[in-house]
């Protein structure tokens, strides 16, 4: 029942609630720092999230295109390599008749400071057509955190007109936004128009340019500079939506691209579009680790942007700590509104250090780089960080395990990658009460400490066997209380609660503990059994909590949603489980990510629901689309499929793939790995060819399914 403002239920006024706006029905185009978002039909609407922001400010809040004073009815949209294309019928001009006869197609191309639109009416009417193209325009540089929040927009801003064809607005402290239009006759207000005459079967084009003309948006990141690392990868396959689903993630990778303002040749992977336009920690590592294959370039980058904001003092308010690697960097601090009944604030600093699993993830990627061929001496530079982040996961398993809690009193209830409020569930349904401490979390922290010994080693830097020491005895605790069981038997929690209870739900953050060492070949055999059952493999992607869990809700976000990058990883965990059974279950896996791309477009959402009852997948309404360790999860499973280990510093490369081949016959050009440029094709039988420079390493074809364990 909807209730009007001002009613009352049991005595208590009841208000419309503030919520999040919802994203599945709309489009997002992005050039990062600049993203726009509105409807299917092109239309930026005031009053709405809509609009082109630039910097987590919006710059145009309203841009309605009418034509004989009516908008036109969209008719389709596609997303193009820099935008997207939205046509649109006028259904009151032309002939007149049931078919329509005037089109109207705008091509939206996006701009690190902006876009540029094309717009191109166009008859096919038996007679000729005149009309009056109007662009209701407006400003009125919202935060996007108002916007997501669902906070009131403000006021549009007075515009100012330039010479006839634009218009402008100006702010002090602000900047400066311009729009102009190529042929326009007269702006009045917030409009702009001009007249198109159009002979039969004529058309007319004009050229839209929207443009933040000032510098003082206090931006932290900036847009990619021209020589920035780009996705390379050409894949072809008898699965044709494998090549759809790469090339189109590897578009979106290239639009979230930035760089760091303290060293513009250093990129990173923005966390997604459009409510996290900037440097994420851990996110913005998983989505360089993922490109690995294609870019590794960019790993390096984003390990030397974070590395640059390592923390160096210990501050509650912003969650720092000596050695540790941040969660999230914004212009300015950032009003979360939560989803509870009393709609209460979280404030989040500029800059903010809450997330646990950033700081070992982090080491990892950096070892990733040296056994991917990254050069010693870049390596070497950042090893005096690796050995700050190495002593800050030792420290803080004070307690025994790699464990968070706020203490500010502001910031996020859960820091590991299910950061939601109720993420952390035990299987009655009850909510987990911190510290927690997260079985992937004290994963990441052993690979950390293992990885981290070899490194230090090889350099001949000290403190390798106090690294390992530390990871032997952390998988010792591990052992001793995490696991649990159910019906189906053992199987690790997915933490530990304040009190040392083991939280008892079967979670898809079991795929992350495979392949890190930290379980035994038989602790091995039961997870992987465990992520290939009906429970967590939804047939479209892994769930994130198991159905047989009392909180269960595939609508929920970490508790039953599927997450693309969720299952991208845990595909690639699978296959470094090396056994027959991870092999099957990483082809399901695959086989479902590839149903899920086809139904969202190849633009993988950041997550997705599939219902219980095995239907298509369906629109998380919230979910960020294009998002950093979505589109990168393309190239991690073509890694995975391929089998592909990188070992440039004992001069090696291993080839394993996947048999039978989950995409049937398999080409992959522009692999690189190190001084290597290789071309990998797998034809049906299995057969392994190998093409391309291979820069003096070694390139070793495995047996396929059935492979001993390392």
């Amino acid at each position: 029942m909807n209730f009007p403002d001002g009613d009352a239920v049991d005595g208590r006024p009841v208000h419309p609630p503030i919520r999040q706006p919802y994203l599945h029905e709309m489009i997002c185009t992005v050039a990062a720092p600049a993203l726009a978002v509105g409807d299917r039909d092109g239309q930026l609407r005031p009053g709405t999230l809509h609009g082109v922001y630039v910097h987590d400010r919006r710059v145009l809040s309203q841009l309605v295109l009418t034509v004989g004073g009516v908008e036109p009815v969209g008719v389709g949209a596609t997303l193009t390599p820099d935008g997207a294309r939205f046509v649109g019928v006028v259904r009151d001009l032309g002939d007149g008749g049931a078919d329509p006869t005037v089109t109207v197609i705008r091509e939206r191309r996006m701009r690190n400071d902006g876009l540029v639109e094309v717009i191109t009416v166009e008859s096919w009417a038996r007679v000729p057509v005149r009309a009056v193209v109007a662009l209701h325009v407006g400003c009125d540089l919202a935060e996007l955190a108002a916007a997501k929040a669902g906070e009131p927009a403000p006021p549009p801003r007075r515009a100012e007109h330039t010479g006839g064809t634009g218009v402008q607005w100006t702010d002090p402290e602000r900047g400066a936004v311009s729009l102009q239009i190529s042929t326009g006759q007269a702006a009045e207000g917030g409009t702009l128009r001009y007249a198109v005459d159009l002979p039969v079967r004529g058309r007319h084009t004009a050229t839209l340019t929207l443009r933040v003309t000032d510098g003082r948006f206090r931006p932290t990141v900036w847009a990619a500079t021209p020589g920035a690392p780009r996705p390379g990868l050409v894949v072809s396959a008898d699965d044709r939506r494998l090549p759809a689903l790469v090339e189109q993630s590897q578009r979106d990778i290239a639009a979230l691209l930035l760089s760091d303002p303290l060293a513009p040749d250093d990129h990173f992977v923005a966390a997604g579009a459009p409510w996290f336009l900037t440097l994420f920690g851990r996110d913005s590592v998983w989505a360089a680790r993922m490109q690995l294959a294609s870019t590794p370039d960019l790993a390096l980058g984003t390990v030397g942007t974070l590395a640059r904001r390592q923390g160096r003092d210990t501050v509650v308010g912003t969650a720092e700590q000596p050695g540790k690697i941040l969660h999230e960097v914004r212009p300015e601090p950032v009003a979360h509104r939560l989803a509870d009944a009393d709609n209460r604030v979280m404030t989040l600093p500029p800059l903010y250090y809450g997330t646990v699993d950033a700081t070992p993830l982090w080491v990892s990627l950096l070892v990733d780089c040296w056994r991917w061929g990254a050069p010693e001496a870049a390596v070497a530079g950042h090893l005096g960080s690796v050995e700050r982040a190495l002593e800050w996961v030792r420290a803080s398993t004070g307690s025994g395990f790699l464990s968070y809690i706020d203490q500010s009193g502001h910031g996020l209830a859960n820091q590991g990658w299910k950061d939601s409020q109720d993420s952390i569930q035990f299987r009655d349904g009850r909510i987990a009460t911190g510290p927690i401490s997260l079985c992937e979390v004290q994963a990441y922290a052993y690979a950390a400490a293992r990885q981290g010994a070899d490194l230090l080693e090889a350099f001949g830097r000290p403190g390798a066997d106090r690294y390992r020491e530390f990871a032997e005895e952390l998988k010792a605790r591990f052992n001793r209380h995490f696991w649990v069981e159910d019906d189906r038997g053992p199987f690790p929690a997915v933490a530990l609660d304040g009190g040392g209870t083991p939280v008892d739900t079967a979670t898809s953050n079991l795929g992350h503990l495979l392949g890190t060492g930290l379980l035994d070949d038989a602790q091995t055999d039961l997870v992987v059994a465990r992520l290939g059952g009906a429970d967590l493999d939804s047939g479209a992607g892994l769930r994130t909590l198991g159905r047989g869990a009392a909180g269960f809700n595939p609508f929920a976000y970490h508790g039953g949603s599927v997450w693309t990058h969720d299952t991208a990883i845990a595909v690639h965990r699978l296959r470094a489980a090396a056994t027959p059974a991870a092999d099957a279950v990483a082809s399901s896996l695959i086989r479902g990510l590839l149903s899920a791309a086809a139904t969202f477009d190849y633009r993988l959402p950041e997550l997705y629901v599939v219902p219980p009852d095995g239907s298509a997948p369906i629109a998380y309404p919230a979910s960020c689309r294009p998002q950093g360790w979505a589109a990168g999860s393309a190239t991690m499973m073509v890694e995975a499929a391929l089998g592909l280990v990188a070992d440039v510093p004992n001069g090696r490369v291993r080839l394993d793939p996947l048999r039978p081949g989950p995409f049937g016959a398999l080409t992959v050009d522009g692999l690189r790995v190190g001084p290597a440029r290789l071309r990998v094709s797998i034809d049906t039988a299995g057969a392994v060819t190998v093409d391309g420079d291979r820069g003096g390493l070694q390139i070793d074809v495995g047996a396929g399914t059935g492979h001993a364990r390392p």
